[in-house]
């Protein structure tokens, strides 16, 4: 009997303490990431793995498909390495721009365009999770049911992102207007009961 009344306060505490951990967080449900973003990436801030469309007018050969390196540079023939991390595609075009104009051009058009954003990442209680590919306006409920839905055991109100380049991560209210954006890493904890 004595045995019986450990087993179950330990039970009732651990209970407690997993209730209190998890409502300890504030969990958001307003702000930016429920706000419909525009198509417009003219603001957008590159970071390792997008790729961009770069146009130098009436210069095919200049022209192409490059993608920001680890190091965070783009490399452009004739220019080599221009600097791209959390730079906008307007900031690239006007680097590349300018440089070209430094006796390779005489007036360069220089057009940049992102055709191809970073991954995202999903970990957590669904079941399949791993990187996948961003698409333009990706909701949080669009990742989960990229990454093959919840598992049994999922916490289906809350999903707690981290934004590339942060080192916490913060809980949202997960409903269908919360936004994913390139180089997220979005968890879906464990329920309890």
């Amino acid at each position: 009997m004595r045995l019986k009344q450990i087993f179950v306060t330990l039970l009732l505490s651990l209970c407690v303490t997993a209730c209190s951990t998890a409502g300890s967080r504030e969990i958001l449900s307003s702000g930016e990431r429920y706000e419909v973003q525009s198509t417009e990436v003219a603001d957008y801030r590159l970071g390792t793995g997008d790729q961009i469309k770069l146009t130098v007018f009436n210069e095919p050969t200049l022209s192409g498909e490059f993608a920001v390196a680890a190091n965070g540079a783009l490399s452009i023939p004739l220019v080599g390495d221009i600097p791209a991390l959390n730079k906008t595609p307007v900031e690239i075009g006007k680097a590349v721009q300018s440089k070209l104009a430094e006796g390779y051009l005489r007036e360069p058009r220089v057009s940049v365009e992102v055709i191809k954003f970073r991954p995202f990442f999903i970990l957590g209680e669904v079941k399949a999770p791993g990187q996948y590919p961003y698409s333009s306006g990706l909701t949080a409920l669009n990742a989960v049911a990229t990454a093959e839905g919840f598992t049994p055991r999922a916490e289906r109100k809350v999903a707690y992102i981290r934004r590339a380049g942060s080192t916490t991560e913060q809980a949202f209210r997960l409903t269908p207007d919360l936004q994913v954006w390139p180089g997220d890493t979005i968890r879906v904890g464990e329920r309890y009961f």
